[in-house]
């Protein structure tokens, strides 16, 4: 068997008694065997057991109450209840009071090796999910907090205030900021956090199959829907539901999730009843919400709910003091999972990354540092942040600078000199140049262009229409 786990055998009848303690034996187990749950309590005092076996009738102190202040002592480890009575209600007060299972007497051999196998090895995959847990709390750290410099105190504070609470949240912040990390910091927190975290992209999905992704739908809904599934919302029942940029959810949408937040409930799509569902939501968007809701696309009943809490992350280029401890903990995270020799950037390599402007913020951050340790080398990296900067090369082309005295004139002869008329106007022109630049740059790839703009997809296509770019391919 490898390692042996010692069981406490408690049961006050000797004959039951010696037969699990032989029978435990046998299964190549160390055992202890006492007659009491006062004796089983002394026990443990001076020696720890892997597993206990319980009767539920006991006298003296009786097994449920002795269960009870195991569990105090021994939260970890499982208790299997034995009784030959296995009344309903004592059943169940026993799984609440923590035991892993009960069986009742007589049981067969093969039950009992069972019982001892599942509740040795869910003990083991707690400890590992727990183990796991702890690594990544402290990949959140790093990455949320960046060294706590100034601009993320601010965000800690928050999470640490708000995580033990149901208060729904939303996270600001541009593509790039961790704004899932929060989320699952948040959760990581929470009274939830042994429920699921679930995480929907709300503008991964058409409205439709988005609707059937968070409600479920019942069988015969519509074409092709042969049996009920559970949405998201079900699944995260108990726990928490990240939604990601919530502000490209739909107006129809929208209602029903107001109408979640509001009653916690939903109808699956198909269905005739209510589910209720208990679950925290926690929304994130890279967009301007406030004009969402001035141009009718965002509900603002909606948009309330939503803004109880809002926690506003950063971009990079604004606390750029975090680089070197982030670069620091990617190097050592990709050189592990790489099996690559961990190093420091080169001098001229991290004056490049505390220089440039980080538009994709710690995601980009991250992405280079893992090319620079499966190349093997900075010069493609560097030479990728080169030209990844539209702004910095604008400011080296000449071409590019918008002509002020042109546009002043240009704006006089139509009688509206004014400082708003001709701000309007140079933004027009430097958001055209920008765009135009950076869809060439991406050779007219939209989705990559949309990525480093910091805008969504859809805006993109509005945003080229209105300044009548069209595909230059």
């Amino acid at each position: 068997m490898g390692e042996r786990f010692r069981v406490l055998v408690i049961d006050d009848d000797p004959g039951v008694r010696e037969y699990l303690e032989a029978l435990v034996s046998r299964q190549g187990y160390d055992v202890l065997a006492v007659a009491s749950g006062e004796e089983s309590l002394r026990v443990i005092e001076r020696v720890r057991p892997d597993l206990v076996t319980l009767d539920v009738v006991l006298e003296g102190m009786d097994g449920l109450e002795t269960l009870r202040q195991l569990k105090k002592r021994l939260p970890d480890v499982p208790v299997i209840m034995l009784s030959g009575h296995g009344q309903a209600r004592t059943i169940v007060e026993a799984m609440r009071l923590g035991a892993s299972d009960f069986l009742r007497k007589p049981f067969e051999v093969e039950e009992l090796e069972l019982a001892f196998q599942k509740a040795l090895e869910n003990r083991a995959l707690r400890r590992e999910v727990e183990t796991l847990r702890g690594r990544a709390r402290s990949e959140n750290d790093i990455m949320i907090h960046g060294g706590d410099d100034g601009p993320m105190k601010t965000v800690r504070e928050i999470i640490e205030q708000v995580a033990d609470t149901d208060i729904t949240i939303l996270v600001r912040g541009e593509s790039g900021t961790g704004k899932e990390l929060v989320a699952r910091s948040v959760h990581a927190l929470s009274s939830r956090a042994e429920r699921p975290f679930v995480k929907v992209n709300c503008a991964a999905l058409p409205s439709e199959l988005l609707e059937s992704e968070l409600f479920g739908f019942e069988r015969g809904a519509f074409t092709g829907a042969q049996k009920r599934k559970l949405g998201k919302f079900e699944y995260a029942n108990k726990g928490t539901i990240f939604l990601d940029e919530i502000g490209e959810m739909s107006p129809a949408l929208q209602a029903k999730l107001l109408q979640v937040l509001q009653d916690g409930e939903f109808s699956r799509l198909g269905g005739e009843s209510d589910v209720k569902v208990d679950a925290r939501v926690i929304a994130a968007t890279n967009r301007n919400l406030e004009e969402a809701v001035q141009r009718g696309e965002f509900r603002e009943d909606l948009y309330y709910r939503l803004n109880v809490v809002t926690i506003h992350l950063p971009a990079l280029r604004d606390r750029k003091g975090a680089i070197p401890l982030l670069v620091d903990h990617f190097l050592r995270r990709f050189g592990e999972q790489y099996g690559k020799e961990v190093r420091q950037l080169s001098p001229e390599a991290m004056k490049r990354f505390m220089e440039y402007s980080w538009p994709g913020n710690v995601r980009e951050l991250e992405n280079m540092v893992r090319r620079i340790i499966v190349l093997g080398n900075e010069d493609a990296v560097l030479a990728e942040i080169s030209r990844r900067d539209p702004v910095s090369e604008a400011r080296l082309d000449p071409d590019s600078l918008l002509d002020l005295d042109a546009l002043g004139r240009e704006l006089a002869e139509g009688g509206e000199l004014d400082l708003k008329a001709i701000s309007r106007r140079a933004a027009q022109i430097a958001e055209k140049r920008v765009i135009e630049r950076v869809l060439q740059q991406t050779r007219w790839n939209r989705k990559e262009a949309s990525e480093r703009l910091q805008i969504s997809y859809k805006a993109l296509l509005y945003k080229m229409k209105e300044n009548g770019l069209s595909d230059g391919r």
